[in-house]
């Protein structure tokens, strides 16, 4: 079992407005410091994990990728590094071949709504072909989220489907099935071979989360999700279990129910092998 979709950061690389605005959002403090040894335990449950930090310098939430590299080199038989890069920082291009030349970095991630650019920005368009040409997948926040200055216009998933386009070898993730708009993303994985997306961070929503699995159920794309975490927003564990209870909503109503194929499926998946890492 793979968790595709884990973060690690601590309390100095949040600034005051994304600590302020993520306790809103969850209505209780945030989880923002994070120990290598709370990761590492919460991590039992699976095989593998990915785990990125963030570098979002439009709101202040930037964990260098230098604590990835270092954390991930004290397990390296379980975890996988992604990168993370931003278009804002002068020295990104240069980063970018630090992290995946030097470093052993295996993946990129993104996260436009938080870094303030739409996903096809000219500045990114060199980071593509590079992670193209050498087999180096992304995992891409395209979905909404609580900052204030976040802006929607460049969370829709469906704008990812230009950059399959132009790269049709870059491997992508669309995150959290591109909640809410969630119709979106499950068409688009459909339709783009090297498109998936996961299911991280979107059980707690029961009603959306089912919703979701049945859209995919519905148009034959299941086998295009991961499974993925978000800890420490949520745990692997939580995770599974929703997962494999995710038609207990539906009681005595008639609804009808998503398949065991489908969750299983996605608690089984090769995501490393459809990825191309590992």
């Amino acid at each position: 079992m793979v968790d595709c979709h884990t973060h690690l950061w601590k309390a100095e690389h949040w600034s005051e407005e994304m600590e302020r605005e993520a306790t809103i959002a969850r209505g209780a403090p945030a989880d923002i410091d994070i120990a290598e040894e709370d990761h590492w335990a919460a991590m039992g449950p699976v095989d593998r994990a990915i785990v990125f930090g963030f570098h979002a310098k439009h709101l202040g939430l930037v964990v260098p990728n230098e604590l990835i590299r270092r954390y991930v080199a004290l397990h390296p038989e379980k975890l996988i590094g992604f990168a993370c890069l931003d278009p804002n920082e002068p020295d990104y291009l240069d980063e970018m071949e630090k992290c995946f030349l030097q470093d052993g970095f295996q993946g990129l991630k993104l996260a436009p709504i938080y870094q303030n650019f739409h996903v096809m920005d000219e500045r990114m368009q060199p980071v593509y072909a590079f992670c193209e040409k050498r087999g180096i997948p992304m995992l891409i926040h395209q979905g909404t989220t609580f900052p204030r200055r976040a802006p929607l216009k460049y969370a829709l998933p469906i704008q990812v489907e230009d950059v399959a386009l132009e790269y049709p070898g870059l491997k992508i993730v669309v995150a959290h099935m591109g909640h809410p708009w969630v119709e979106d993303a499950v068409v688009l994985i459909r339709k783009q071979p090297n498109v998936y997306a996961d299911i991280s961070a979107l059980y707690y929503r029961p009603w959306q989360f089912y919703n979701a699995l049945m859209l995919a159920q519905e148009y034959g794309c299941g086998h295009k999700l991961l499974m993925g975490s978000d800890y420490p927003f949520t745990t692997p564990a939580s995770t599974v279990e929703a997962l494999r209870k995710v038609n207990d909503i539906t009681g005595n109503s008639g609804l009808p129910r998503i398949s065991e194929g489908l969750t299983e499926g996605i608690l089984e998946r090769d995501t490393l092998g459809l990825l191309g890492i590992g």
